[in-house]
């Protein structure tokens, strides 16, 4: 009698959850697979009229702007996700200057601009990209790494500085690149951040491309258990509306049998995995990131964190100080200074601005030995010299919050334009915000009709819940580890069931 009732109870956690979440889990299963490939889906693009309305673009707004580049005739570049495009100093036409990239807007995802001799650098999320006047469009460069995703670009007096997420580029003609492994900072330990690990193991990037691949089909399995799980709702409704009807039933009661047989089967043989893809999963978005969102743990050997490298996908930004005579280098450990030769430790520099997980946007110069530091935490100026670290706006000096915080802060900082003596910086939500002069014009239609999102970029939206804000508001932060866990009893529960009918046959 108990086992009955036991049976019940665990039907009906499978049954009623089960029809909840399957099509949500459809969703994080396309979405994954999405994700798993950006640059095989990079060239398909979303219209964001399609999308809700807090995804369409307002005063520049969703970082679609993140620098600029004063250039000849008093023009200055802006450049962002929405590409780059050329304007006079007062800002009044905005020329289309993505000439060159490959199609979807997911290639035109600049992070800098340089000049360097006569040419421009774009550095992408692609790759590295050169403009000369004779070429009169951008040219993707050969660089001398295997993963060429470029984080920053700069200029040391005659040499071009290339940063890549895991080595520094240095070249003087823009054509032979020499890669340096930055040394390993004082006081490395061999770890990594415990966010990174479950990042990479839900993707499956922690075993490489075989990796990728199993978290693939585990995103096939997820689809098809859905599906299936489905039609064993419906398919009785079917037959006993058949039967009424008085219509042949044999081939519904077989496709029912057979359907529920490959729903068993596939669900016992893939259970570990996909309970273990889904506590990794959950851990990605707040609340359960932040309690390990600065965690370290040991580096697995074998998988792809298992690298010689102590800058492993860890570079964001690089200045060459003329000042101290020393590069300093933004990672996600921090910030580090490195002498010229980058022969010795990297030491780090204390105190620091604080920087968002999500990367620091803005790094410029501000006066001597000064800079202004911008990300999702806000914007501040770092004065190296003194060692203080000041809120830009109210000028009162940081200090850091104690225990687990939130990873952004009221001030978004996304970017930073400047155009003759005129500035404006880029808060996330409420797009350009003037520094000093005038406000930023409009977006003209043009670079709105050009500037859609990235099938990545929905798929990101879709995968963490947060194309659910317009109907949920900030609820729609408990949409993952919600939507994970509903998924874990419903996997649980089923396989109790088939444990049970099956030792039952036995």
């Amino acid at each position: 009698m108990r086992k009955n009732k036991s049976t019940k109870i665990f039907r009906k956690l499978h049954k009623w959850p089960g029809i909840i979440i399957a099509l949500f889990a459809i969703l994080f299963a396309l979405s994954g697979i999405v994700m798993n490939h950006r640059q095989v889906f990079s060239a398909v693009d979303i219209s964001r009229n399609l999308l809700p309305h807090n995804y369409r673009y307002q005063n520049w707004n969703l970082a679609a702007v993140r620098g600029s580049l004063p250039v000849e005739n008093d023009s200055v570049l802006v450049y962002g996700n929405i590409g780059i495009w050329k304007t006079p100093s007062t800002l009044d036409q905005f020329i289309d200057f993505n000439q060159g990239f490959p199609k979807g807007i997911d290639n035109r995802k600049i992070y800098t601009v340089v000049r360097h001799k006569q040419m421009l650098y774009a550095g992408t999320h692609f790759g590295l990209y050169s403009w000369s006047i004779s070429a009169g469009e951008w040219q993707k460069m050969l660089l001398p790494v295997e993963q060429e995703r470029i984080a920053d670009v700069n200029i040391k007096n005659d040499t071009l500085l290339v940063l890549t997420r895991h080595y520094l580029l240095k070249t003087t003609n823009g054509i032979q690149f020499e890669p340096v492994q930055l040394p390993e900072p004082v006081g490395y330990e061999r770890k990594t951040g415990l966010f990174n690990t479950l990042w990479e193991l839900h993707s499956g990037e922690l075993f490489g491309l075989p990796g990728k691949l199993i978290v693939d089909l585990l995103g096939l399995v997820t689809i098809v258990l859905s599906v299936t799980g489905l039609l064993h709702f419906f398919f009785p409704k079917i037959i006993r509306w058949m039967k009424r009807k008085k219509k042949p039933l044999k081939p519904w009661v077989s496709a029912t049998k057979t359907n529920l047989r490959w729903h068993n089967v596939i669900g016992y043989i893939f259970i570990v995995f996909l309970i273990i893809n889904t506590l990794a999963g959950i851990h990605l978005r707040p609340p359960l990131l932040i309690p390990i969102a600065n965690k370290k743990v040991g580096i697995i050997p074998g998988t792809h964190l298992d690298n010689p490298n102590p800058w492993f996908d860890k570079l964001r930004r690089v200045v060459w100080d003329k000042n101290l005579n020393r590069y300093i280098f933004s990672t996600s450990e921090g910030f580090y200074v490195a002498d010229e030769a980058l022969g010795k430790p990297l030491q780090p520099i204390v105190p620091q601005p604080p920087v968002s997980v999500m990367g620091l946007n803005v790094f410029k110069p501000a006066g001597h030995l000064k800079y202004l530091t911008g990300s999702f935490t806000g914007l501040f100026l770092w004065d190296i010299g003194t060692g203080g670290v000041y809120n830009y706006f109210s000028g009162s000096a940081y200090v850091a919050p104690q225990g687990m915080s939130s990873p952004i802060g009221s001030e978004m900082a996304a970017g930073l334009v400047e155009a003759g003596n005129t500035a404006w910086w880029f808060d996330y939500n409420s797009g350009a915000l003037p520094l000093t002069g005038i406000g930023f014009p409009e977006m003209p239609k043009e670079v709105l009709q050009k500037s859609p999102m990235s099938l990545w970029n929905v798929s990101l939206e879709i995968h963490t819940g947060r194309i659910f804000e317009h109907l949920v508001g900030m609820f729609y932060i408990l949409f993952v580890p919600l939507a994970g866990l509903c998924l874990i009893m419903v996997l649980v529960s089923g396989f109790f069931i088939w444990w049970k009918v099956y030792h039952r046959k036995k």
